[in-house]
């Protein structure tokens, strides 16, 4: 059976994003894992440089090693930098299967969107004392869970795309 062209110009958003994402830049659950593992080790990593990070004290934060303001926007300290390059190991971990790979954009998403949720509440923004969670950090955990959501979540995965092979509209291996 022919399928027609997908045209993404007369697509909905949702299914715009998904048509680029895959066959433009060829993204799947595997390679996501391994792109957020990077960018989560480099900004762990990065919090701990001078000049990426200014110093800067956070107000109602119990631990203030490594205090500072990362690029100058967001907020961090050492457990935030641990936190960070934890959730990178665990990317590049989980970007050897499918299935850790698809379980790791759930969690990103799970959490992260949980920190956005406690970054808005005055009470919880600095996750009671240990990691600062305010500011700009709010709509980049925002963004961040709902990226991985779509992958955990809304896109279906099939064992074809532990290749990167898929039909983007069934998700049926190409041949």
């Amino acid at each position: 059976m022919h399928r027609p062209a997908f045209r993404p110009e007369r697509a909905v958003p949702l299914e715009a994003l998904h048509y680029y994402l895959l066959r433009r830049l060829a993204v799947n659950i595997k390679t996501f894992a391994r792109i957020f593992g990077i960018v989560f080790l480099i900004v762990g990593i990065g919090g701990f440089i001078p000049g990426i990070t200014q110093p800067h004290d956070h107000p109602g934060l119990a631990v203030e090693a490594g205090s500072g303001m990362e690029l100058g926007l967001f907020p961090v300290n050492v457990l935030h930098n641990i936190v960070h390059i934890a959730f990178g190991i665990w990317g590049l971990i989980a970007a050897r299967t499918v299935g850790a790979a698809r379980g790791y954009a759930k969690a990103v998403a799970i959490v992260y969107a949980l920190l956005t949720v406690l970054g808005l509440i005055p009470a919880t923004n600095t996750t009671f004392g240990l990691v600062p969670i305010y500011g700009h950090d709010i709509w980049l955990h925002a963004l961040l869970a709902a990226v991985a959501g779509y992958f955990g979540f809304a896109r279906k995965w099939t064992d074809a795309d532990d290749t990167g092979r898929s039909d983007v509209h069934t998700g049926h291996a190409t041949r």
